[in-house]
């Protein structure tokens, strides 16, 4: 269930708001204040911050630069009764993804919401790297199989990461030495033949399919078993 934390201090309009939010299986949590915004925002990660900018503390455009301080990516959607164009560019420049002036339809609110999750979803998918049964994550470092773990040295990990994010290409040698090692490729030496060995044994162990296949005399390929 997405989240949504509702920053207004017109109750009428918190209650619209929250009411139909959450006939559309959202979950709200409303403050009244931006005292009481910034410690719901402590104390859970949201989806989407909806934020009146009149509020009776801490104005709209103070808050949302706060909440920037520490948070760049949780998607800010301000909403305000005035409707002039430097009252957008401040909400805009102090880190406010959207802009919606009240009075305004429910279903503009909720398609705004939607387009910023779906905006901040592909942010969040940008570190995922996926290849049949294969993840990596190049936030975390982390690497698994079917949901197996799989611990990489540093020199592993940047390997598997070139070759998952040129997958069905062939990468010679020489590619991998330059992107890996920063080095031309030493055509005396087998280091990379070993290094792709020690990255297969720890990626394909206890599975059936194979994922990384030798191009003989080309170099290397991440690909489908028997394609």
């Amino acid at each position: 269930m997405n989240s949504i934390c509702l920053i207004e201090d017109e109750q009428k309009v918190a209650s619209f708001i929250r009411k139909g939010l959450e006939e559309h299986g959202y979950d709200v949590a409303a403050a009244e204040n931006g005292m009481e915004g910034k410690k719901l925002l402590g104390s859970k990660k949201f989806d989407v911050v909806i934020m009146d900018i009149m509020l009776p503390d801490i104005n709209g455009i103070e808050l949302c630069r706060s909440i920037r301080t520490n948070d760049t990516e949780t998607p800010i959607l301000m909403l305000t009764a005035l409707n002039q164009v430097h009252d957008k560019v401040s909400g805009l420049k102090a880190g406010a993804d959207d802009y919606l002036v009240k009075p305004f339809h429910f279903s503009e609110l909720l398609a705004r919401l939607e387009a910023l999750m779906r905006r901040n979803k592909g942010k969040e998918d940008d570190h995922l790297l996926v290849f049949e049964d294969l993840k990596l994550d190049s936030w975390t470092k982390t690497a698994e199989r079917s949901s197996k773990k799989i611990a990489l040295t540093a020199k592993e990990y940047t390997l598997l990461e070139l070759f998952m994010r040129n997958p069905n290409k062939i990468l010679s040698r020489e590619y991998i030495a330059e992107q890996v090692w920063e080095i031309g490729f030493d055509t005396g030496t087998n280091f990379i033949d070993v290094y792709v060995n020690y990255l297969r044994k720890k990626i394909e162990k206890d599975f059936k399919s194979k994922l990384i296949h030798t191009v003989i005399g080309m170099g290397y390929i991440l690909k489908h078993d028997g394609k």
